[in-house]
């Protein structure tokens, strides 16, 4: 499973991109709002740091307003990919940039049917919102699993792109359910590797180590 880190902010980005673990990256605009930061400036940097797909949202809710913010983003770098939200002009201005060679992240999808609809307008990615199904009282990794059902039916090329990830959990049951990609945040991706067995036994070997009289060679 890919790993996309969902941020505005170059520093953070800069910081996860340099473990060689990251595969991409989404932004929406209240992370870009919080940054404080020109949104173009930081998504130019964000581009160069990130060689793989980076989302940038558009404000439009017109399919012509979404197409022309679209190109703009696509001017920026070619890893972008457009976001547009899951509307019937959100899913034409998938289609117009689509068929125009750009890559387009569908985004708020909370049903298998929205998510094969994005994938007959030729969505590259769809972003399933599962911590928000969650908070609500539904099943959020359900939804993956029923989208990768019908992709896999009908060999839909779309990659499910789940996000909305609150918790190392919902990174393991993405993983399980068969999404191609799961976006988290950066409070999250810090703690991924985390487990007190993990720095129990690092302990003990260090202490072994020690009064075996083993040291680190420098050089």
């Amino acid at each position: 499973m890919k790993l996309f880190i969902d941020s505005a902010d170059p520093k953070d980005i800069a910081e996860f991109a340099a473990t060689g673990l990251i595969d991409g990256v989404t932004t929406n605009p209240s992370l870009a709002a919080k940054t404080g930061l020109n949104f173009i400036d930081s998504l130019k940097d964000i581009c160069a740091t990130c060689a793989g797909p980076i989302s940038a949202e558009v404000l439009a809710t017109d399919a012509p307003g979404m197409i022309a913010e679209g190109e703009r983003y696509a001017r920026v770098a070619k890893n972008v990919a457009i976001k547009v939200p899951l509307t019937w002009d959100g899913l034409k201005a998938c289609r117009a940039l689509s068929n125009a060679g750009h890559m387009v992240n569908v985004t708020l999808c909370f049903s298998p049917v929205q998510a094969m609809m994005a994938a007959k307008a030729g969505a590259t990615f769809i972003s399933p919102f599962i911590g928000r199904l969650d908070d609500i009282g539904q099943d959020g990794m359900e939804l993956i699993r029923e989208i990768r059902a019908i992709y896999d039916n009908y060999d839909f090329k779309t990659q499910i792109l789940a996000a909305s990830i609150r918790h190392v959990t919902h990174v393991r049951d993405a993983a399980l359910a068969g999404a191609d990609v799961a976006t988290i945040p950066p409070s999250v991706f810090r703690v991924l590797l985390n487990h007190p067995l993990t720095d129990k036994g690092l302990a003990t070997f260090l202490e072994d180590a020690k009064r075996a009289g083993l040291k680190v060679r420098e050089g």
